[in-house]
């Protein structure tokens, strides 16, 4: 079989899904089921309507949270770390050994810090000017 390259104009999830078989085949083939579960806590204002909250994954006995957001008028109410307690309760409660993330320098490193994060990686300039960093934080 001849493979050739191809360069969508605009990837789909159908292309993402094509190129993630083959990744996810040979990880599970070596390192077992990764025990996938999407996870979502919810923001919600007076009206229902969804405002923001924390998405993430259990994969590999770890919860990686992806995105954490709280309305820039909210923060400092303490949603955030309610955010992050409900996950690592979650986290738990899913047998993980513990939880990472990414941040950039000029969002949220302190506040990860408080609940006990640490910093396992950097990247320099990314955003120029500033940091990528990689949190993680083991659940004991």
């Amino acid at each position: 079989m001849t493979l050739q390259l191809h360069i969508p104009e605009m990837p789909s999830d159908a292309d993402r899904d094509a190129i993630l078989a083959p990744l996810r085949a040979y990880n599970i083939a070596r390192a077992g089921d990764l025990r996938y579960k999407p996870v979502a806590i919810v923001l919600t204002n007076e009206q229902g309507e969804r405002v923001g909250g924390l998405w993430g994954e259990c994969a590999y006995d770890w919860l990686f949270v992806e995105y954490l957001a709280v309305p820039e008028g909210h923060r400092g109410a303490d949603h955030g770390t309610a955010l992050m307690e409900q996950a690592e309760a979650i986290a738990r409660a899913h047998g993980c050994v513990g939880i990472w993330l990414d941040t950039f320098s000029f969002q949220a490193r302190g506040f990860y810090e408080k609940l006990g994060f640490t910093v396992f990686g950097t990247i320099d300039d990314f955003p120029p000017g500033h940091q990528r960093l990689f949190l993680q934080k083991r659940l004991g």
